[in-house]
């Protein structure tokens, strides 16, 4: 519109000077008139334009304070945020002392609150605000979608005018806050600063009387030009002007018109017709007036052009000051003679007099411990052309404040070189870094802390407290990690499992402290005699574990675990005892790649129960061979535990007979299997492997009722069996419940008598034993020793037990009809019974001269395949039923 304009003006000169000043008066009325008509058309642009450029203006400085006002909120807040950051876990004081520094600033913040994963925790101030305690933003449909997308994109959100949860309305600033670094980056919670919307528009100038303009604003939640309008008329079709306040997350639209439109002042039609009657009295001055017109457009243009610049550098000045609120100043190098704006006295201290400020009065404020390098920074700034420096000044008050100031040095012509430069408060800052110092110290210091209890954690989740040396769960991690590729990458494997002998004698009779002084000298012997490269664990009780290459042999693993079993034999002083303790060793190894190593430690294991059955304090390798004898033992195991469930183990019967009369006296009920496979086994096929799983009581349980049933049997038959002896386990005398069982059974008195080896009659001190042998006499049930004479029996222990009967073993029988010595043994012991009242048994009698010279020797009865062999139930209700015995003697 511009352009159109200045084009017209320079036609309407080219032809008032082109033209002749002689024109006929009718060509220069039309000329005259259609100047006329052209200048009233010119007036009404200027006029317009001069009013949108004043509209323009003071539009632009109430954007400028918006945009530096909410701006000036947000750089508050962020600092709040900052801390919050680092101290995630801040409590309410702290935040509330943080906040209610933001308050005091010259702010128009009403409200600030903290929402942990998106609940409101923390509130400043709390009074009156106590609706927003515990408010959820993700279940508020109004206030979700600025939270979240403050939350997604981690950039400040400003939302509003909403409506609070405690009443009124408020623009809100939504600030995400994030924790760690990196990968380790989390999302706390965000941050919501209410800015009070009646102060925003007051301090914005939006409520200024001397305002002559009306101002709409469009842009709800920043959506600019896009949202809806909040603010002032609607001014949509009034030709507005229009400019954008530029905000953290988005815009606003303000929109602006003078009050009553855009009017033009109709007086100017007697402008028009004083210019039209003037015209047609002279034309001279409508050529004075077309000069004067085009000097005037361009004077206008020219003008245009500098409000334009100024109301840029306007806008700028005052979004910079207003927001950052620093002080200007400007000192004459030579003359020492400073000029200092309001702001600077605000800075300092000092009263708004408007007085002159000098290089004395900023020395006089400046801190002591600060005045020697303030000055210093000063001198160098003069000298190098950039000042910059950060000091503390004391107000005439006693406060101290730190200031930052920078400036540069620049020369005018003919004038002295000055000094210009700002200055701005950072006390707020500076403690806000010394805070933030502080809390970073105590995090590092707190994070050290942590990492020696892990290291700690770690060492004792993976060592054995007492000895130091790794526990099982080390152990299973280290065979794990070398499984691949062996130990040490060495392609194999060697497991040493130690056990300690005769450790648990030592922890009964001197006690625990003595078996963990053991304890720590077995691992002191362990790492003695292995290289620093093994690996040795304890991993439980009196149980080591050594891991090594299997690469040097069964010849160096030996000689390392005879080394061991050689130096643990060496006796340990304690308090003054001599304690002494062997070990056993099971070693086992494994070569190649992908090794089985639970299958090593498990080999290990095997040959060291293989070193213990052998007689202990020695070693073992795992071999094939113990391979199939363990495959073998599990297998048979498995047989028993499944025949005791069907019922597979039977009694077979060996009859008793009289020396003299041989009539039958008893039987004695014996154990037998009848293997599904193999047929009839006798007990040394299995009684040690059911010692080992420990059901030989089960199995006495299983004769003991089979005999008692066929004592019923055989006596309902009219065979004349008169007691059956079955044997009983040292482990089923320890049963408390034996007596308990044994009465339900209603046993008659001297039908059944128990066979008891002499290990477990000497045992003097089991006083459960010596108990339920009491009450088996006392329950009818007689006691017999078995075979008498293979082991370490006394006369004491016989008078204390009184036996029924003692059995002399096979083993002194046999050589009785060769040996004269030995018959006079014999002859001995049947002595030492019939002085005691104890009849004798004797079994073994293979011929019917051992029979003979037994009975000379008084022996009362006789047992053995001279008479009859073990035999099933039906096997010896016929025996007894055609009385083969006699045909036999």
């Amino acid at each position: 519109m511009v352009s159109v304009t200045n084009s017209t003006l320079s036609q309407d000169n080219r032809l008032g000077w082109l033209r002749p000043i002689a024109v006929p008066a009718v060509i220069a009325l039309i000329v005259l008139v259609a100047g006329g008509f052209f200048l009233d058309r010119q007036t009404t642009i200027l006029t317009r334009e001069r009013m949108r450029a004043e509209v323009q203006a003071e539009i632009s400085l109430i954007r400028a304070k918006l945009e530096g006002n909410i701006n000036g909120n947000i750089q508050l807040v962020r600092g709040l945020v900052s801390a919050l950051a680092t101290e995630p876990d801040m409590d309410e004081r702290r935040f509330s002392a943080l906040a209610s520094r933001l308050l005091e600033e010259r702010s128009q913040l009403r409200l600030v609150a903290a929402a942990r994963d998106l609940v409101v925790t923390l509130i400043y101030p709390a009074s009156g605000n106590q609706a927003l305690e515990g408010f959820d933003y993700a279940t508020d449909a109004t206030q979700r979608e600025a939270v979240f997308k403050a939350r997604d994109t981690g950039r400040t959100v400003l939302a509003g005018p909403v409506d609070l949860v405690q009443g009124g309305q408020g623009f809100v600033g939504r600030f995400p806050v994030f924790t760690g670094n990196g990968s380790e980056r989390r999302f706390w919670g965000i941050v919501s600063a209410v800015v009070d919307i009646d102060r925003l528009y007051a301090e914005s100038g939006l409520f200024d009387p001397s305002l002559g303009i009306e101002i709409s604003i469009t842009g709800r939640d920043a959506r600019g030009a896009r949202g809806t309008r909040f603010f002032g008329p609607d001014l949509d079709g009034a030709q507005p002007v229009v400019a954008s306040v530029v905000l953290p997350s988005g815009s606003w639209e303000i929109a602006a018109r003078p009050k009553g439109g855009w009017a033009v002042d109709r007086g100017i039609w007697v402008l028009r017709g004083l210019l039209l009657v003037a015209g047609a009295l002279i034309v001279f001055p409508i050529v004075i007036t077309g000069r004067l017109m085009g000097e005037r457009q361009l004077h206008i243009r020219e003008l245009r052009q500098r409000e334009t610049e100024l109301d840029r550098l306007s806008r700028r000045l005052a979004v910079a000051l207003d927001s950052s609120e620093v002080g200007v100043w400007e000192m004459d190098i030579a003359t020492r003679e400073l000029v200092w704006d309001e702001r600077m006295n605000e800075l300092y201290g000092l009263p708004k007099d408007g007085k002159l400020r000098n290089f004395g009065h900023w020395k006089a404020a400046l801190h002591p411990a600060d005045f020697a390098q303030a000055l210093t920074d000063f001198s160098s700034g003069i000298k190098g052309g950039r000042y910059n420096s950060v000091f503390r000044v004391t107000w005439p008050d006693g406060t101290v404040r730190t200031i930052k100031a920078i400036g540069a040095v620049y020369n005018e012509a003919e004038s002295h070189s000055k000094l210009v430069g700002v200055n701005w408060d950072i006390t707020e800052d500076v403690a806000r870094n010394e805070d933030l110092r502080r809390t970073k110290l105590l995090t590092e210091a707190r994070n050290r802390e942590l990492e020696a209890a892990k290291n700690r954690i770690e060492h004792n989740a993976l060592h054995d407290s007492l000895t130091g040396l790794p526990n099982r769960r080390y152990l299973d991690d280290i065979l794990k990690r070398n499984a691949a590729r062996g130990y040490a990458g060495s392609g194999s494997i060697a497991v040493l499992h130690l056990d300690l002998d005769r450790f648990k004698q030592i922890n009964d009779t001197l006690g625990h402290a003595a078996g963990d002084a053991m304890l720590i000298h077995a691992s002191t012997v362990l790492r003695a005699n292995c290289r620093t490269t093994d690996f040795v664990a304890r991993i439980g009780g009196d149980e080591f574990v050594v891991v090594c290459p299997a690469g040097d042999g069964d010849e160096y693993l030996g000689v390392m675990a005879e080394r061991i079993i050689n130096q643990m034999r060496k006796p340990v002083n304690y308090q003054g005892h001599q304690c002494r303790f062997g070990v056993s060793i099971g070693i086992a190894a494994g070569h190649g790649a992908d090794i089985d190593v639970a299958r090593v430690l498990v080999n290990a294991d095997i040959a060291l129960y293989r070193a213990k059955a052998r007689g202990r304090n020695r070693f073992e390798y795992f071999s094939d061979t113990l391979q199939a004898e363990v495959v073998h033992t599990k297998r048979l195991a498995d047989e028993i535990l499944s025949g005791l469930e069907r019922n597979e183990f039977v009694a077979f019967y060996q009859p008793q007979f009289d020396a003299h009369s041989h009539d039958v006296v008893g039987v004695e009920a014996l154990a037998r299997w009848r293997h599904p496979v193999l047929g009839l086994r006798t007990p040394d096929a299995f009684l040690a492997i059911a010692e080992e799983l420990n059901v030989v009581a089960s199995i006495d349980r299983v004769i003991l009722d089979q005999s008692l049933a066929d004592l019923e049997r055989w006596d309902a038959m009219g065979l004349k069996v008169p007691r059956a002896s079955v044997n009983v386990s040292h482990r089923r005398l320890h049963d408390d419940e034996l007596i308990a069982g044994l009465q339900k059974l209603h046993i008659p008195p001297g039908r059944v008598s128990f066979e008891l080896v002499e290990s477990i009659y000497l045992d003097e001190s089991d006083a459960v034993v010596a108990h339920n042998i009491d009450r088996l006499k006392e329950l009818g049930i007689e006691v017999e020793i078995d075979d008498f004479g293979t082991g370490y029996a006394s006369i004491v222990s016989l008078q204390k037990l009184r036996p029924a009967r003692l059995k002399i073993d096979r083993q002194l029988v046999d050589p009785i009809l060769d040996d004269a010595g030995q018959r006079q043994l014999l002859a001995s012991i049947v002595d030492i019974g019939k002085s005691m009242g104890i009849s004798v048994i004797a079994e073994g009698v293979e011929t019917m001269a051992h029979a003979a010279i037994l009975a000379e020797l008084g022996c009362d009865i006789l047992q053995g395949y001279a008479f009859a062999r073990p035999m099933s139930r039906n096997d010896l209700e016929t025996f007894l039923a055609e009385q083969r015995w006699r045909r036999a003697s």
